[in-house]
């Protein structure tokens, strides 16, 4: 597609950053709307422009109004499935009200089209059947679920009534470098930093709980090809299997080295037990799938873990 204008809200954390980064090397002029809770200026490569702004602030307008984007690419979000069971009203005033607020102003300023990043790991619940596919039923176990499918049903909304243009991604568990292992972060950055500190490793549950997990440059990459195709539509992005906890734990420890071995604590509440999802609609219509095996994502991983500077 040609050079466009890409507004990434969630553009100096996690995921967004390694958006930024995928848009920046193909021409696109990326501005940025970060409040910086969690993101870090240091995540943002040179000559982006960046708003420091929550997204549910009046302020975002200003943004839209100097701006002008063709096109929005939405991370910003509450990402914890267990803040959101201890303060549902904060998950839903950032996840909902914010992303309303974002809504209404890609109406307002003619936005082209969404990518709007939900979650295939939190909205299908305990699962009737594996792979999930996106027909499955919606049944979220968290707060965090909840929010995320709404999100998804007022994007179907702003379609229908207003025209806006939009693609869904949902998201399995994200992995890889700039995830911090003492923020909102998942399994594998935890686990990393601690075994490359020498510190203990804490299992909640069994181990044996699966999830589907997906390197954040595939993430980075499905975002891209989601801006010009498949309108109006919904794609579960993972890998395709399910990779248990305790999986995670045994190839960790072999690509650090570490000596220690796992101490087991109570499930938390609100998490599903086992889900990975069915990505052949992301394969045939997004002309995407995931490039990291998940032996060699670990691998990049924890070499960043050991380097961030040199990542």
């Amino acid at each position: 597609m040609a050079a466009a204008k890409v507004l990434v809200t969630g553009g100096a954390g996690f995921i967004g950053s390694h958006a930024v980064y995928r848009l920046a090397e193909l021409g696109h002029q990326v501005v940025v709307v970060d409040d910086l809770r969690s993101g870090r200026l240091a995540n943002l490569p040179s000559g982006v422009t960046l708003y420091e702004t929550d997204i549910a602030s009046p302020d975002l307008e200003n943004v839209f109004s100097q701006e002008r984007p063709e096109y929005v690419c939405h991370f910003a979000g509450q990402i914890s499935v267990q803040r959101s069971m201890q303060d549902p009203i904060f998950d839903a005033e950032t996840n909902v009200r914010g992303s309303l607020n974002l809504l209404q102003n890609c109406v307002k300023y003619e936005v082209g089209k969404v990518v709007y990043t939900s979650s295939g790991g939190a909205i299908y619940g305990n699962p009737e059947y594996l792979p999930c596919d996106e027909a499955h039923p919606v049944r979220p176990l968290s707060h965090y679920g909840v929010s995320k499918y709404a999100v998804e049903k007022y994007l179907y909304v702003y379609g229908e009534s207003f025209g806006l243009d939009y693609t869904v991604l949902r998201l399995g568990n994200v992995y890889g470098p700039r995830q911090d292992p003492l923020g909102e972060a998942g399994v594998v950055a935890i686990f990393s930093q601690a075994m490359l500190d020498g510190r203990p490793v804490t299992i909640f549950g069994s181990g044996e709980q699966e999830r589907d997990f997906l390197h954040v440059s595939d993430v980075a990459e499905a975002a891209v090809k989601a801006m010009e195709r498949a309108s109006g539509r919904a794609f579960n992005i993972g890998t395709g299997v399910g990779s248990s906890i305790n999986r995670i734990f045994a190839l960790l420890k072999e690509t650090t080295a570490y000596d220690g071995d796992a101490t087991y604590a109570p499930a938390k509440p609100g998490e599903v037990f086992k889900i990975y999802l069915d990505i052949s609609a992301a394969r045939s219509d997004l002309d995407w799938e995931p490039r990291f095996s998940l032996e060699d994502g670990l691998k990049n991983t924890v070499d960043w873990f050991r380097n961030p500077e040199g990542y």
